[in-house]
């Protein structure tokens, strides 16, 4: 009880308010904060929309901030905006994971000074995409970082991570958000307001807040999710044609966002020639062109989500559940799925749907992988009488 009392008395840094929804990991970073004893590295471990990247930003605050995380000064304010230079936000850059010229240089960085503050943190997201060989690269500096630097990991679940690096870190369990109040801070952020609906339907097809919010202020994303919704509703109506031609249009809309992605990759190549070697100018562009190979397949991702969502909507339906539908616009195509299907139909539609995940994940083509779940989907919830 008296560990209660101590924390209930500590003043808490504003920085840490951002941790909703968590309020024993809000607690124990208001401790850590309050001694000033980081420890050198952090494995957070939660499902996906449970805060971790919240949480991340906040504790970069308490160690960047002079005083321990206010969230008003213009260091906290450059961590929360990810434009601290001595804060350094990873993720994977290939497709299916870190590529090792990714650790090579986040290792040739770490023994650096700081620029501005005198600490540095490293915060790497989905860590569980690491090879072996890049994570053992990574081990022995996570191990033995130099004096102030932190580095927080975040992974959906340990046994995904390498022992070694497990044991190496502090382990911070997260558990999942109440998905109501995940919605309404969505809503708040992304400026939707009281339309919680909308929040609803971006969680579930990204499955963060962060991405949830980005989701919605990009209408090329809302359309591309829409046209997988329509797609699904007309599969009883398609010939083979028409689901390999649904496949390719969706294909499409899964890489319309990334004009915005080239145009300001083009724009930073532009201010750099001036300066940059031709052999950096080659670098960049590999890792530009890693980086447009990840974002397609997060869209075609985030379609095959939104495809598992309606379906799980459908299958509420179908088994009687009271409870109201998460794509509430579209229930006149949940109803018609359900109408025509069978909870068995529906759950085959699942399977490949996760199948198609796994495909997506051993770099199969994004069409293709689409071609065949489309297929599969049409057999599993399109009874002969419906073709």
């Amino acid at each position: 009880m008296s560990s209660v009392r101590e924390t209930a008395t500590r003043e808490v840094p504003r920085a840490l308010d951002r941790i909703a929804g968590q309020p024993r990991v809000r607690d124990f970073f208001a401790a850590v904060a309050s001694s000033r004893k980081f420890s050198h590295a952090y494995l957070f471990v939660g499902a996906p929309g449970s805060g971790q990247q919240d949480a991340a930003l906040a504790l970069a605050q308490c160690v960047i901030c002079e005083q321990g995380g206010c969230d008003a000064c213009d260091e906290c304010i450059r961590v929360a905006h990810r434009t601290h230079p001595d804060v350094h936000w990873i993720e994977p850059e290939g497709a299916s994971g870190y590529v090792v010229e990714q650790v090579r240089n986040l290792i040739a960085d770490v023994s650096l000074s700081p620029v501005r503050a005198s600490s540095k943190v490293y915060i790497l997201d989905r860590v569980d995409t690491l090879r072996d060989s890049s994570a053992n690269a990574l081990l022995k500096t996570i191990e033995e970082p130099p004096k102030g630097v932190v580095f927080v990991l975040m992974a959906r679940a340990t046994d995904a991570v390498l022992p070694t690096i497990v044991s190496r870190c502090q382990l911070v369990p997260f558990r999942l958000s109440n998905p109501a109040e995940a919605a309404r801070r969505v809503a708040e952020a992304s400026g939707v307001g009281a339309n919680d609906a909308i929040a609803r339907i971006a969680l579930d097809v990204t499955m963060t807040p962060q991405r949830a919010v980005e989701f919605i202020a990009s209408h090329k994303r809302r359309d591309a999710r829409l046209l997988m919704v329509r797609t699904l509703d007309g599969l009883a109506r398609d010939d083979a044609w028409d689901v390999l031609c649904a496949a390719r249009d969706l294909t499409l809309a899964a890489q319309a966002p990334l004009d915005d992605v080239k145009s300001r990759q083009a724009e930073e190549l532009e201010r750099g020639a001036d300066y940059l070697s031709t052999k950096a100018e080659k670098l960049i562009e590999q890792r530009n062109k890693r980086e447009l190979t990840a974002r397609e397949r997060s869209g075609i991702m985030e379609l095959l989500a939104a495809a598992s969502s309606l379906l799980r909507d459908v299958l509420m339906r179908l088994e009687g559940v009271d409870e109201p539908v998460v794509n509430s616009d579209s229930t006149d195509v949940v109803e018609r799925l359900a109408s025509r299907a069978t909870s068995a139909g529906v759950l085959a539609a699942l399977r490949a749907i996760d199948q198609a995940n796994d495909d997506l994940a051993h770099n199969v083509s994004p069409q293709l992988v689409l071609e065949t779940m489309l297929c599969t989907c049409k057999e599993a919830l399109c009874p002969p009488s419906f073709r």
